[in-house]
């Protein structure tokens, strides 16, 4: 697993906590359905073949059926604007990795 793929992880676990907590009320875990997406998201994050890894969404090879994509959808409009305030330097390396479109 290389350092960008530990940064993928980080910063899903922190979008898919956030995300829970303000949905769904939850003070130190997850959700059952949280739980779920964020161990699914984990396993496909891990087994990645791609090298340097894309953004899911630049990716010829869809990992997700659309029902999971559109929940991770979810979770990413609404966490990702919060994760600039909650966790600048995390969502910086996020962005600063990416290529440019």
């Amino acid at each position: 697993m290389t350092d960008n793929a530990g940064t993928e992880i980080e910063t899903a676990v922190r979008m898919i906590r956030l995300f829970c907590r303000a949905r769904h009320g939850t003070k130190t875990s997850l959700c059952a359905d949280c739980s779920v997406l964020l161990a699914r998201v984990l396993e496909r994050l891990r087994s990645c073949t791609r090298d340097p890894k894309p953004a899911c969404r630049d990716c010829a090879a869809h990992c997700y059926p659309p029902p999971v994509r559109a929940r991770i959808k979810e979770v990413m409009r609404f966490s990702g604007p919060r994760m600039l305030l909650l966790h600048p330097l995390l969502t910086l390396r996020h962005y600063l990795k990416r290529p440019s479109r």
